[in-house]
């Protein structure tokens, strides 16, 4: 299973692209073609080959008026830059270009990592060992993440010490705000709930911001993560944010990516919530996960909000897909599922 790049064309400005990088990498060979790849990232990203048949990869800012915080390639760029010597598994980030002039747009070019990437959570067709060391050596790269000394990896500015939940609770319920269509109580509630419940003390890490099975690359034969990709939403923030994020899918169904709310360890080798957060507190020495649900209702809720937006830029027709439009019930049933973990606690 691998993420392989689709025949739609885009057109980029090859041959200043190929002067660009022959000038700057050692061994690029011009002409160079380009494949963009398929999948729903905000920042189109292509393979590129070279006459030699090097390959690499490239991601650039998409064409058009962006916000001025949005899409910002120079951040994917240096924090790669700032893992590539630790344990955390990265694309080695080859070159940054801020120059509109070379191919339209903002763009930096890494490393071809040759490898699978796994969009389906269930991982039909393995064998329940290796789901759970695909599961395993996920749960070991996210701890790995949660350990870098950020401070010691120049990334003191990259983002705010402390915070960060109480900024997301804002961020997110202005987003939602915005982007309204229709009155839904159970968002109106979470609104309400999210900043009475605001834990008081947490640790700052950095934090990948979209942190899931299908953003890493596996290697081809072996369960180990070889790299993690888009960073688009790192910043410095709460670690627990980002494991809540991942352990999603043991609480919500994705009509793309599976199911894992009825999963039997015992016959798919994929652990239970509590092993996998047993195993992240084992690894990065934590006595435990904090407010779980707390975590879990923020993240329900960003994913609640930046569905409605979605559905919103859907009906003002500026969506980049059609499939906007099926996101009317999206944000309606995340936050009834967040809600419903509110009253399963006894916090409502």
């Amino acid at each position: 299973m691998t993420d392989a790049p689709s025949t739609d064309p885009h057109v980029l400005d090859l041959q200043s692209l190929a002067a660009f990088l022959a000038e700057r990498l050692d061994g690029v060979t011009p002409p160079i073609s380009a494949r963009q790849f398929a999948g729903g990232m905000s920042n189109p990203t292509f393979e590129l080959t070279d006459a030699a048949g090097r390959r690499y990869v490239l991601r650039k800012k998409p064409p058009g008026d962006l916000l001025p915080s949005a899409h910002a390639v120079d951040r994917e760029f240096r924090i790669m830059s700032a893992l590539k010597d630790t344990d955390v598994p990265v694309a080695d980030p080859l070159v940054l270009c801020m120059d509109d002039a070379v191919i339209g747009q903002a763009f930096y070019v890494m490393g071809h990592v040759e490898g699978r990437v796994f969009s389906e959570m269930e991982l039909p067709g393995m064998e329940a060992a290796e789901r759970a060391a695909v599961y395993d050596s996920m749960n070991d790269t996210l701890a790995k993440l949660h350990t870098v000394d950020w401070r010691a990896a120049g990334l003191v500015d990259f983002g705010r010490e402390g915070g960060y939940a109480a900024r997301q609770v804002k961020r997110w319920t202005g987003q939602y705000q915005a982007s309204a269509t229709d009155d839904l109580e159970t968002m109106n509630r979470l609104i309400d709930w999210l900043p009475e419940n605001v834990p008081a003390d947490a640790e700052t890490t950095i934090a990948h911001g979209d942190f899931r099975l299908e953003n890493m690359i596996f290697h081809p034969t072996e369960p180990r993560v070889l790299a993690v990709v888009d960073w688009e939403l790192s910043t410095l923030g709460d670690p627990l944010a980002d494991l809540a994020y991942n352990c999603l899918p043991y609480h919500m169904p994705d009509p793309r990516r599976g199911d894992l709310r009825s999963n039997n360890p015992a016959v798919t080798g994929i652990p239970a919530e509590k092993d996998y957060l047993a195993a992240y507190a084992a690894r990065t020495g934590r006595a435990g996960t904090g407010d779980w649900t707390f975590y879990l209702v923020l993240a329900l809720f960003r994913l609640g909000a930046i569905a409605q937006g979605v559905y919103k830029r859907g009906l003002d027709g500026n969506a980049t897909s059609a499939a906007a439009l099926q996101r009317k019930d999206v944000c309606r049933n995340l936050s009834s599922i967040a809600w419903d973990l509110i009253k399963d606690a006894g916090r409502d």
